[in-house]
């Protein structure tokens, strides 16, 4: 479901109904000394600068969404939300996801929500792994990036359950800062050896194993204005049917 069309169609719909109601309505009602508004009138105005909030901060400052799988664990998990920046990249007008202002770039390392090249209604999250022009070489879960080997060390075992306890956990450094990675067992990994294009990114989940991203034909390289923003928070956990796990809320997101 979009979200952004549908804010943008309510807020369209109740501008048009007190614009009508300025300029045909209100001459009507004074004209038979009516003072009381139509009820569409009513609703419109109360409702109006509730949208136009709503739309200015999910489409310029944050927008929230659900992890829905598991392929960026350990770091997110089934039933996190999330708080992603809309201004890391750049500001974009609603729906139709046009640049009107650069604000930074995308840095290697990145969790970033994309929208999916071959059907953009659907979101997808992963970690930023190669930039435009990177030659990225996936060969048994190590990563080399224009001939350098991205470090990646063992760092004991998952044990809080979702299926995979005991996969192996290895902290992978990109760039200048550190990650936690899982490789799930009884999983093959996918190798992977291609040139990211111009304009283009190149990304992984964090579940190296368990994960459908860039290495596959459905997602490959993903172009630039599909990206929404980079994940920051995590404001809340709950997996339903289930509890909330209290110790992941206002978690930030590596």
């Amino acid at each position: 479901m979009d979200f952004s069309l549908i804010l943008t169609l309510l807020f369209g719909a109740s501008a048009l109904i007190l614009l009508a109601d300025e300029a045909i309505l209100k001459r009507r009602r004074q004209a038979a000394s009516n003072t009381i508004e139509p009820l569409p009138v009513q609703y419109a105005r109360s409702l109006f600068p509730v949208i136009l909030i709503v739309l200015l901060i999910r489409s310029f400052v944050v927008e929230p969404f659900r992890i829905p799988s598991a392929s960026m664990m350990p770091g997110l998990v089934d039933g996190d939300f999330i708080l992603v920046s809309k201004f890391s990249y750049g500001l974009r007008v609603p729906v139709v996801n046009s640049k009107i202002l650069s604000t930074g770039h995308p840095q290697r390392g990145d969790v970033v929500v994309f929208r999916l090249p071959s059907d953009p209604s659907i979101h997808y999250i992963k970690r930023l792994i190669g930039l435009p022009g990177d030659h990225i070489v996936v060969h048994d879960n190590t990563i080399f990036i224009n001939g350098a080997r991205v470090p990646a060390k063992r760092d004991g075992e998952y044990t809080d359950g979702y299926g995979f306890s005991g996969a192996d956990l290895e902290v992978e450094r990109l760039g200048e800062r550190n990650h936690l990675i899982m490789l799930a067992k009884n999983r093959s990994s996918t190798d992977y050896d291609a040139v990211v294009p111009p304009r283009n990114y190149f990304f992984m989940g964090d579940n190296r194993n368990d994960s459908e991203d860039s290495r596959f034909a459905p997602v490959g390289f993903v172009p630039d204005e599909n990206l929404d923003g980079r994940a920051m928070l995590i404001w809340m956990n709950w997996r339903i049917p289930g509890w909330p796990i209290w110790n992941r809320f206002g978690t930030k997101v590596n």
